[in-house]
């Protein structure tokens, strides 16, 4: 069945929009002095940086006060559209909507009474912004807590909290049920798409470092995804924000629903290397992620996985003992000297970005 669509800043979400990816910025917020305070350049700055490797949209925890007036202004300067993450405080969610703020993502159970809920959307309504409705087992509503069934008890807390923002005549809706078992993540979110039409924001919560989250959030969001079950994603893990937006574009690549830009295709090196595939990943890597064309590179260790292997590459680099090779599709192999393969190689790579 396909969702409704919400507008959240530029970003289109759900219908037959691709799906998008999200991260959440990893510290708190400066107290920024103004719109002339350095740190709110720097800050600016890192989020361009995350919008070129594929960042879509960007969420703040919002604490306080301070860090609601912090991101009006960061909100002002942004390239894609920020979300403020609100806990307990509904106060800080209606102050945020007197800002260019794409979206308020709140957490019914724990926000309170249902009149501080009513308020958050009458604003959000008056203002055209979207609400994200967050559940999780760890903030159930209290009777719920006791459930068996963790899947069905955050659809039931999701269904409650629906129910009171259409009462309201607000269907500006995403909704997110996250959860830390990739079956109880299929389940609550199948059974949710078959009921509802408003679009999903997926994800794993608290999945742990970087080796054991992917594998988590793979596990749940590509059945999903390729079930066409899914408008937004985002890869929750202990680690980096980049390494979470680089997760969420192989996820969407490996269940069919984005194109992730470049491809890396490369060997795990052994003892046959001849060329060091993990520091010239190291040196490459940033500004590989940054290419927006589908083209596949290629980076091997020795001429066993060298041109063979990696044939249907676009381009790719090899060891080939004392030498370098730059391959590239119905081309015969350049050879080069060690010291030259990085200028050779970057060369070779604007040809292919540019054709």
């Amino acid at each position: 069945m396909e969702t409704e669509t919400v507008k959240v800043g530029s970003v289109m979400m759900g219908g037959s929009w691709p799906v998008s990816i999200q991260t959440m910025w990893k510290e708190p917020l400066p107290a920024f002095s103004g719109t002339s305070d350095p740190r709110l350049a720097e800050t600016a700055a890192r989020i361009k940086q995350l919008h070129e490797i594929g960042c879509d949209i960007l969420r703040f925890a919002i604490p306080d006060e301070r860090s609601v007036e912090s991101l009006g202004l960061l909100a002002a300067m942004s390239p894609i559209p920020l979300v403020a993450d609100i806990h307990f405080d509904w106060r800080l969610a209606l102050k945020c909507l007197d800002f260019p703020i794409a979206k308020i993502r709140i957490n019914p159970g724990n926000i309170g009474a249902r009149w501080k809920v009513e308020e958050v959307v009458r604003k959000a309504k008056d203002k055209d912004v979207p609400i994200r409705i967050g559940v999780n087992a760890g903030s159930l509503p209290e009777d719920l807590r006791s459930n068996e069934d963790t899947a069905h008890a955050c659809i039931l807390a999701a269904e409650r909290e629906i129910e009171v923002l259409e009462e309201l005549d607000y269907h500006t809706i995403v909704v997110s049920m996250k959860l830390n078992e990739p079956a109880e993540v299929l389940k609550a979110n199948r059974e949710f798409a078959s009921r509802f039409s408003y679009p999903l924001h997926l994800g794993v919560t608290e999945a742990g470092p970087l080796i054991s989250g992917i594998v988590r959030n793979t596990a749940a969001l590509v059945p999903l995804l390729q079930e066409k079950i899914g408008a937004t994603i985002r890869v929750s893990l202990s680690d980096s924000m980049e390494a979470e937006i680089l997760a969420g574009r192989e996820i969407l690549a490996c269940a069919g629903a984005r194109n992730a830009g470049a491809r890396i295709v490369s060997c795990p090196r052994c003892g046959r290397a001849s060329f060091d595939t993990h520091a010239f990943i190291d040196r490459w890597s940033e500004r590989l992620y940054r290419i927006q064309k589908p083209i596949t590179i290629a980076v091997m260790g020795c001429v066993v996985n060298g041109p063979g292997e990696a044939k249907n590459a676009d381009i790719g680099i090899t060891g080939a003992g004392d030498y370098v090779l730059i391959f590239r599709k119905d081309r015969e192999p350049l050879k080069i000297k060690p010291a030259e393969a990085d200028s050779a190689f970057s060369q070779a790579l604007e040809e292919i970005i540019n054709e």
